[in-house]
């Protein structure tokens, strides 16, 4: 399975996940809600570099554990 799978793009591609974007994620926002996820549950969201910002401060706004990593390539 790829990435573009996962995210609803094409085989390879990777869309920021903010709603209406339709660029090309760089981002990884990595998190999890504490109240239903055990710590070793991890959720992504990908993000370009306009919405990087936003969702994970979305995300922190919650009392949600966050962190920003960048997006790793798939390996072919």
């Amino acid at each position: 399975m790829t990435t573009g799978d996962l995210f609803g793009g094409e085989a390879g591609q990777r869309r920021c996940a903010r709603s209406g974007c339709t660029d090309d994620a760089v981002w990884a926002v990595v998190w999890r809600n504490p109240r239903i996820h055990a710590e070793d549950r991890r959720k992504i969201w990908t993000a370009c570099e306009a919405h990087v910002a936003f969702l994970s401060e979305y995300l922190r706004a919650r009392d949600f554990p966050v962190a920003v990593e960048p997006l790793e390539e798939d390996a072919s």
